[in-house]
């Protein structure tokens, strides 16, 4: 390469012109840049992530392990003169240390080849030598190609156990977790192209035939509907026998019979030898006749239907296509051609058989034109990166990858699907030159990075979007699903059914002690038992409620006169109790009606209009939506709302009305189906009681045990004796938070006996870990111990269970799903072999198939944890769509086997000396090559040669495949579907039969690894998701539940508040918590990190520099961390844990400067990188991104905890059983001394190889091997070293299906969950970040003490602070804050509320609950604040009325005391001045007295009473009073003035007459006579209700706020 050269490289670029006709969007430009601009933030920002773990890991490769140039050499090997004659065959790593590492055999030495004079280009660019390359390598192991062998490098280099932590955590971190997040990016971002790109692409639609259509056609009762109109009707000139017989259902079937069979006689056909006759064989003949079959069902079928009319049917054109390429087919000069192809589409035809098929394949095909444009896509980026690299690298000698367009294609294609793309990258690099290497490395990770990562993904996105159900499908779904649910829960399993085909047989008892006059029949024992039940417990109730012990002895009449009088007692307080609920139910039903109608007014009145426009928060955005939507469902009046309204608001107005009478109507359904789910549990227990009491041996642990037996009592307390995790308060039932809760509720996880049978079965396999073929258990003794306590706990544990629960025909058996069924093989398996313990197995004998199946004890713990069961269950309840893609990739596989075996059968065997072509001249023997080593890059000097040996010439197929038979083709294209030896294969293929039949394979490839694997990765995803419940959730309802999973991570704020003061403190606080201060540590923090670039060796001099300038670094964080302790204070401090980590890393490298000043040794250099790499985890707290990414890892590994333990326990079975089987295979091409089966702990690590997929096929071959490769014996399977053919190929086959394409997708699944819970953007969230963030600061103004509860007084003040999205308005939303206020004190009691408890109602307020909640919860919650709303109604009219009362009391105290001194001075001035003879002052009468001392004391009495409703007196009597109060009354002729020591009741009223007050007359009547009108009480509170809700004053205001 030259910097001329690659001038070259923007010629290709042109072709993205003729690209663009392909992608014409139809979209606007802007929308399209949002869309593109969104992610690739988030592809941004993952990859940012992805750095900081390629750095990780490259600086702590750098430091762990170094350089790898120390090999093993001969003795004679001289510097600067190292040839391929002198290295280990194969080339082996060494270690200079004697006690680690491998050692050198005799005749060998351990030495550097650096130090013997090979440069870098020749020693490879792979390896751990500076940051560089080691961030080159980590990506090389984390994409899962040959990191096998750089971790064997390092076993051999350095010692075993750094190797295997280094090398597992970064497969698991980086390849299994880090890399599947951009799975997760891509879906998320597809999810919202695919909603802009909808038109496009077209609208997913059911499944409907293409061969009906549907027209209007007017019914019987003059409406209109759709109808189903056949269009294959006839429309030939067939006769009508010959198209009813086409139509027929049984032609149909026999058709399909046909291409079944030919589908099987065409996987018969094999390669019966080279002088074999094969033009005219049977496999022809049968070709002719199904060919011949299959046209005239075509003639047929257009004669009936016509041809328009057949061609109208994609299936039929298919058909067509078949038809036409099949005749072709049989002639003779073409029948081992291309034209296969049609041959072997026929089995295409079977998919008609099964409807779940057919609906499974459209469903993922039917949409063609997303998949479609993808795989378009995917073409284009091949031709253009192709041409490119053609143009960069076509005139570099040494390599002929990329000389031709197509071997550049096919170079490109091969990184695209992983398989030896580092090969393509080491060759190109070697040839390159070291100049260019950065560059062309560069360029490959690059492209390697978008092809693997985003295009890969870009296929499940479209997979997923494909099985993803409409949002208006998914709600329907929802209540079928609930009302299926319902539907299985009602009937009894059928182990237990199988008792109501007995006859009834209770069980009755004869009652003795009774006179021998009376003849008593037998009644039934159940029903004396309930009699006695319940006279017992009376008794006991009667003994509990006495005073004391003693009374117990009190005889039998005392007992029923005690009883009689308590019955009587009950009974009088009930019908009290009664009446007093009717009456309070009324009247709350009353102020219920009230409320609706009035907020019906409010709301529908338009009272808002004149309110100034100001953007609302989401609360009162959501409270207003709540209200105004039970407004409409419950009715309103029409002429109300009609009035002063346009025809658009009242089109508007009704179509609201209809929207929430059907949401009104949902509801009525979803409390059927709940009603029908209890109705269905009811059932099933009476047809237990009804078992139970009408069989006798029904619940009877195996017909023998008593149900209410001693012994099984005794059984059930053993066996369901747990720890109680719940620790609860018994005065107000709380649970209470302890500080151990998380071992609490380990504890109680399981019950006592299971745990023990965890622990007994965890040293059960820890005991079979020590087993191998060299150390059976048979002959050591000490592992039969182990073997001895398993059975024996076993039998104990089943046992008990047996007796309390029964083994099969009882409700709670131990035989009631496969899990008891799995428990009782593993106890017999053991039982069998304990009893028999062979002494000699033979292999392949039923004495190694027992050892085998031994090997099953592990999944115990499945059946013991739950959460186990929980993950199998997972698992296997999404079978049928993984059944389905499997029977998918099969019918792949068997039209490219059959096809195989017609074009390639007998072609690919060749001899295996590469200069004989004739299999005549394949005889002798010759000298081969052998192969030194992968990475080292030496030259052949002149005259030398590469070491070799002599072999015989053989004329034979390839060793790990080849074509003879479809059973041996489809056993390479399995292997070719994992993506794993496809390349040797294309390459045998076009070596050995042409370059043209190299697109067989990579049309193959390109399927399998496209759509094939993808469609695993989808159908997992799907399943995990809907297993979870979240496969059938709108898209509300997913942003609701990921908001949830968000709120309970969310914590408050442990950053105190700022010092009141502005000195020292003050300023320290300010400086440490500005962003420059933040960014200026974490570039720091970085620059430190650069300093671990090279490895801290004690020897090399750069190492004492380095250290000086780290220690720097650490005073300077020392410093840091005073600074903050300063401006926080010491307690303050502690609090973050951010914090306590930096203070944790500060002192720990305190203590490395003084030691490493002290001592100056190896070991204080790797502890002062190991601080430097602590502090390097600190990035991610000061990186938002970093930190959001982080947390999705974390808690993808917290919720996949039990399924990686599962998957641990699969590979501890398969290791186990790998030990029997192949523990003695002999060595091959990849079983060798690092992988092998000798032992368990080696086992495993092979077995966590294959599931990456490395060379996992080659290691099935080693171990098949067969005589004459091996040495057989027949005595025992210890002494042979033979492989098993048979049980290779299922061993590893099943290992690698279970493990790589379900397993392992669990966890991508999981992390798609996840990212789209911490990493969606702010218009995806109900509550952005901001908004909890806001919410934290707030919480931290309110817990000053830091405690995370307040009490619930101070939530009031909580929520007048918020502001933003969570403000509530106290001059619109008053109710609201009412609401909110009152559900805390509803909920907790008037207790103290958490932080999580105020965001969780917070979160409830802020979104729309119709959309975003499920069922079941949308009930419980609307049913929650629909109570919160008649309380605090209720509250606020009693309040109310309060205040009327103090309001009235005030006011007739003040009039009073005006009247009182107006009435003194009157009767001064009178009896002064009018005091004539002729009239008299007479007294009132007696009754006149007692009237005014009631009505004076009447006041009083009202005074007491607490109404619930205004009061109003009788009108008619209170005239009658007060009309002759004020009068002089004349008695025969006289004048009668009023007495001096009236009533001031009298008083009160006379004055109100004089003076006309009219309301003050009401309220003086209401204060006098207690007695209430209903139907005035209920007018002044309707009128005072309807005041309040629509004229907003600050009077009301106070009432509303004054809680």
């Amino acid at each position: 390469m030259s910097p001329w050269g690659m001038l070259r490289i923007p010629r290709p670029l042109i072709m993205i012109r003729a690209f663009r006709i392909y992608f014409r969007f139809e979209l606007p430009r802007t929308r399209i840049t949002n869309i593109l601009k969104r992610s690739g933030e988030q592809i941004w920002s993952v990859s940012i992530f992805l750095l900081f773990f390629l750095l990780l890991y490259g600086i702590l490769g750098v430091q762990m392990f170094g350089t790898f140039t120390y090999h093993c050499v001969t003795d004679d090997t001289q510097p600067g003169n190292v040839t391929w004659n002198n290295l280990a065959i194969p080339d082996t790593h060494c270690s200079r240390e004697l006690e680690e590492g491998y050692q050198c055999p005799p005749g060998f030495k351990c030495m550097d080849l650096e130090d013997l004079g090979l440069s870098r280009q020749e020693l490879g660019y792979s390896g751990f030598n500076e940051i560089g390359t080691s961030i080159f390598t980590v990506y090389e192991a984390a994409s899962q190609e040959g990191w096998v062998f750089l971790m064997y490098r390092a076993i051999d280099s350095f010692p075993r156990w750094r190797s295997y932590f280094y090398f597992i955590t970064l497969i698991f971190f980086l390849a299994w977790l880090v890399k599947n997040v951009f799975i997760a990016v891509i879906i998320e971002t597809f999810a919202e192209i695919r909603v802009q790109f909808q038109q496009m692409w077209g609208s997913r639609s059911s499944t409907t035939s293409t061969a009906t259509t549907q027209m209007f056609h007017e019914d019987a009762a003059g409406g209109w509907q759709l109808v189903a109109v056949d269009v294959n009707k006839p429309q030939g000139r067939a006769p009508a026998c010959l198209q009813k017989m086409m139509r027929s259902s049984v032609f149909h079937m026999f058709i399909l019979s046909m291409v079944a069979v030919d589908v099987i006689v065409a996987a018969s056909n094999y390669y019966k030898g080279e002088n074999f006759k094969r033009q005219y064989d049977e496999f022809y003949l049968a070709e002719v006749a199904f060919t011949v079959l299959f046209d005239l069902e075509a003639l047929l079928k257009i004669w009936c239907l016509g041809f328009t009319g057949y061609i109208s049917s994609s299936l039929h054109k298919f058909e067509l296509l078949l038809v036409i390429g099949t005749t072709l087919h049989i002639y003779p000069d073409l029948y081992h051609s291309q034209f296969t192809y049609f041959q072997v589409l026929r089995v295409v035809r079977l998919i008609k058989i099964s409807p779940a098929l057919e609906d499974f394949v459209y469903k993922i095909f039917g949409p063609g034109k997303k998949l479609g444009s993808l795989v378009v896509f995917t073409a284009s980026l091949l031709i253009v990166m192709s041409a490119i690299s053609l143009q960069m690298f076509c005139f570099v000698e040494e390599l002929d990858r990329f000389t031709t367009f197509p071997r550049a294609f096919m170079s490109m294609f091969q990184i695209l699907t992983q398989e030896g793309w580092v090969d393509v990258m080491d060759q190109t690099l070697n040839a390159v030159g070291h100049m260019w290497a950065p560059v062309v490395a560069i360029y490959f990770i690059l492209y390697h990075l978008f092809a693997t990562l985003i295009l890969l993904s870009l296929f499940v996105a479209v997979i997923l979007d494909n099985l993803e159900l409409d949002e208006d499908l998914k709600k329907l779904k929802q209540l079928k699903q609930s009302e299926a649910n319902a539907d299985t829960k009602e009937k009894l399993p059928l182990r237990l059914r199988i008792f109501e085909k007995f006859p009834n047989r209770p069980q009755m008892v004869k009652i003795s002690k009774l006179p021998s006059d009376f003849t008593v029949p037998k009644i039934r024992e159940s029903f004396m038992k309930q009699f006695i039940d319940r006279q017992q417990q009376d008794t006991s109730c009667l003994l509990r409620r006495l005073p004391s012990a003693s009374s117990s002895s009190c005889d039998h009449s005392k007992r029923s006169a005690i009883e009689e009088n308590r019955y009587i007692d009950q009974k009088l307080r009930k019908s009290v109790f009664s009446i007093r609920a009717r009456n309070l139910l009324e009247k709350e039903t009353a102020i219920n009606k009230i409320l609706r109608a009035c907020t019906r007014q409010r709301m529908l009145s338009g009272s808002f209009e004149g309110q100034p426009a100001k953007e609302r928060s989401i609360l009162s955005v959501q409270h207003h939506i709540r209200q105004e939507r039970r407004s409409l469902r419950h009715g309103s009046n029409s002429q109300r709302i009609s009035r002063g309204k346009s025809l658009e608001t009242l089109t508007q107005d009704h179509s609201n009305t209809v929207r929430y009478r059907n949401a009104q109507r949902e509801d009525s359904e979803i409390k059927m189906i709940q009603e029908k789910k209890e109705q269905a549990e009811m059932k099933r227990k009476v047809q237990e009681e009804e078992l139970r009491e009408n069989h006798p041996y029904f619940d009877k642990p195996l017909f023998i045990v008593g149900r209410e037996h001693r012994f099984r009592n005794f059984c059930r307390v053993v066996v369901r004796a747990r720890f109680n995790a719940s620790k609860t308060d018994p005065v107000t039932g709380a649970v209470k938070n302890t500080k151990y809760h998380q071992l609490y509720d380990l504890l109680g996880l399981v019950t006592y006996l299971d745990w023990v049978m965890i622990i007994v079965t965890i040293c059960s396999c820890i005991s079979m870990m020590f087993e191998s073929p060299f150390r059976r258990v048979m002959h050591a003794p000490t592992l039969q111990i182990a073997e001895y306590v398993f059975v024996i706990f076993m039998s104990i544990e089943l046992n008990l269970k047996i007796m309390a629960d029964g083994l099969f025909f009882t409700p709670t058996a131990v035989i009631r799903d496969f899990g008891g069924v799995m428990d009782i093989f593993i106890y017999l398996v053991s039982l069998i072999f304990l009893c028999w313990m062979p002494q000699n197995v033979p292999a392949k004998s039923g004495a190694q198939l027992l050892m085998v199946l031994r090997c099953l004890r592990p999944l115990r713990i499945f059946k013991l944890v739950p959460q186990m069961r929980k993950v199998v269950r997972e698992l296997f309840s999404g079978f049928k769509e993984i059944f389905l893609v499997s029977i998918l990739l099969l019918t792949l596989m068997l039209v490219f086997a059959s096809f195989g075996v017609q074009l390639f059968a007998g072609k690919l065997a060749k001899c295996n000396d590469p200069h004989i072509i004739s299999r005549e001249d394949c005889h002798g023997i010759f000298r081969i090559n052998v192969s030194v080593s992968k990475n080292l890059n030496l030259k052949l000097r002149p005259g030398e040669k590469k070491p070799g040996f002599w072999v015989p010439r053989v004329w034979a197929n390839p060793r790990n495949f080849n074509f003879d038979n479809v059973g041996n083709a489809m056993l390479a294209l399995f292997e070719v579907l994992s993506l794993k030896g496809w390349v040797e294969v294309r390459d045998v293929i076009i070596h050995r039969v042409g370059p043209i039949h190299g697109i067989y394979i990579h049309v193959f490839v390109f399927l399998g690894c496209m759509i094939g694997l993808t469609l695993f990765v989808g159908v997992v995803i799907a399943n995990f998701n809907e297993n979870k419940g979240t496969a059938l959730l709108t898209v509300d309802q997913r942003r609701w539940e990921d908001l949830k999973s968000r709120l309970k991570i969310a914590q408050p704020l442990h950053l105190p508040p700022r010092p009141d003061n502005d000195g020292f403190r003050a300023k320290m606080y300010d400086i440490t918590q500005h962003p420059f201060f933040k960014r200026t540590i974490a570039v720091l923090v970085l620059a430190q990190s650069v300093l671990l670039s090279v490895k801290w060796d004690a020897a090399d001099p750069v190492t004492v520099p380095l250290a000086t300038m780290s220690v720097v670094f650490t005073f300077i964080f020392v410093l840091e961390v005073t600074m903050k302790i300063i401006a926080m204070s010491p307690s303050g401090f502690w609090q973050s844990r951010r914090n306590r980590y930096d203070l944790l890393v500060t002192s720990l490298g305190v203590i490395w400067v003084i030691l490493h000043f002290a001592l100056l040794n190896a070991y204080t250099y790797m502890m002062g990188a190991c601080v430097i790499v602590f502090r390097f985890f600190s990035i991610c707290g000061k990186h938002v991104t970093l930190k959001m990414l982080l947390l999705t890892v974390v808690v993808s590994m917290y919720k996949s905890f039990f399924i990686i333990v599962g998957m641990f326990l699969l590979l501890l079975c398969y290791a186990f059983a790998g030990v029997v089987l192949f523990g003695t295979v002999k060595y091959g091409e990849n079983i060798n001394r690092h992988a092998n089966f000798s032992s368990a702990g080696k086992a495993i690590t092979v077995l966590f190889r294959i599931v990456t997929g490395e060379d996992w096929n080659k290691i099935m071959h080693d171990c098949m091997v067969q005589p004459p490769f091996c040495t057989p014996d027949n005595s025992t399977y210890w002494k042979t070293d033979c492989g098993n053919y048979a049980g290779a190929l299922m061993y590893f086959c099943s290992f690698y299906v279970i493990i790589a394409y379900i397993m392992l997708n669990l966890l991508v699944a999981i992390i798609v969950e996840n990212f789209s819970l911490f990493y969606s953007t702010e218009e995806d969230q109900l509550l952005s970040y901001n908004d909890l963030r806001h919410f934290q600061i707030i919480w931290n103004m309110v817990d000053d003490k830091r405690e995370g509860v307040i009490p619930t007084f101070r939530v009031k003040f909580l929520l007048r602070l918020l502001r933003g999205r969570l403000e509530v308005d106290l001059d619109k939303d008053k109710l609201l804050f009412k609401h909110m206020c009152y559900e805390m004190e509803r909920l907790h009691n008037g207790g103290d509320v958490t932080f999580h408890d105020v965001l969780s109602m917070l979160s409830y307020r802020s979104v729309d609950i119709r959309k975003s909640l499920q069922l079941e919860e949308l009930l419980a919650r609307e049913q929650l604040e629909y109570t919160i709303e008649e309380e605090v109604a209720k509250q606020t009219i009693r309040m109310w009325l309060k205040k009327c009362l103090k309001r009235i009391r005030a006011k007739q105290q003040q009039s009073c005391s005006i009247i009182h001194s107006l009435r003194e001075s009157q009767q001064q001035e009178l009896s002064r001045f009018l005091n004539p003879p002729s009239i008299e002052t007479t007294q009132p009468s007696e009754d006149m007295n007692a009237l005014n001392q009631d009505n004076s004391a009447q006041p009083e009495t009202s005074s007491q009473q607490q109404l619930l409703s205004p009061t109003l007196s009788d009108r008619g009597g209170y005239r009658q009073d007060t009309g002759d109060a004020g009068k002089p009354q004349r008695k025969f002729g006289q004048w009668r003035l009023p007495s001096a020591p009236k009533p001031i009741s009298h008083s009160v009223s006379s004055v109100n007459l004089r003076f006309g007050g009219r309301s003050t007359m009401k309220s003086v009547a209401c204060k006098m006579n207690p007695m209430s009108d209903a139907a005035s009480c209920g007018s002044e509170v309707k009128k005072w209700w309807t005041r309040q809700l629509t004229v907003e004053s600050d009077e009301s205001g106070e009432d509303l706020l004054d809680i």
